[in-house]
């Protein structure tokens, strides 16, 4: 599976209108979460994040909010942020524009935020337009480091060395509290809590 873990930079100017990073100030990283909630590693996620006092952003499924009400409400109460992540996680490169932005309206039904993350990071730059259009103040969230958690060809201790090495102050980093990610996620994020705690940086929600 190819993938980049370190954005490049050529991508963020393509897509210069999303946010691939934010300003390196107070030495603070921003730890996300895609396609939950699942009720085995979304739980197991809060725990870790409460347990090193930091706070994350959850880039949630719409079907998935249906299905966990009580687990996306404890993501809620905990002071977490929450995203739009689509309704059927679609890949807005296979999807006609209509159909993306409806399903993407489908899941603001359950989900009250302004931040959008494209299932694979993948929309036209006509996607963009038009949703930001439908959704006036939308911020369209990317990233700038991938732990790689979804590689079932890849183990834990590979998901936190693409962490640690790159990700610095302003970072974006992705997870996904999902089923598929479970084994590497389970192993990878208190590590990389860790040593965000003996790096002294802060781990907080986008905006």
């Amino acid at each position: 599976m190819f993938y980049l873990t370190k954005t490049p930079g050529i991508l963020k100017a393509l897509y210069k209108s999303c946010t691939w990073s934010l300003s390196p100030v107070n030495n603070t990283v921003y730890l996300t979460f895609d396609d939950g909630p699942h009720p085995e590693a979304t739980p197991f996620v809060l725990e870790q994040l409460e347990k090193y006092n930091a706070k994350g952003t959850f880039f949630c499924i719409g079907k998935n909010v249906v299905e966990y009400p009580a687990i996306y409400q404890q993501i809620l109460e905990a002071g977490h942020a929450t995203g739009n992540h689509t309704q059927n996680h679609l890949n807005g490169w296979k999807t006609s524009t209509d159909k993306y932005i409806a399903n993407i309206l489908e899941a603001r039904k359950y989900i009250d935020t302004l931040l959008f993350r494209p299932p694979y990071g993948r929309i036209t730059p006509f996607q963009i337009r038009q949703l930001k259009n439908k959704i006036p103040g939308v911020k369209i969230i990317m990233w700038d480091v991938l732990s790689g958690d979804f590689d079932t060809d890849i183990d834990g201790e590979a998901c936190v060395q693409n962490v640690v090495f790159k990700m610095q102050p302003g970072s974006i980093v992705v997870f996904h509290d999902s089923t598929k990610a479970w084994d590497r996620l389970s192993y990878a994020l208190p590590r990389v809590l860790e040593y965000c705690k003996k790096q002294g940086y802060k781990v907080e929600s986008l905006f």
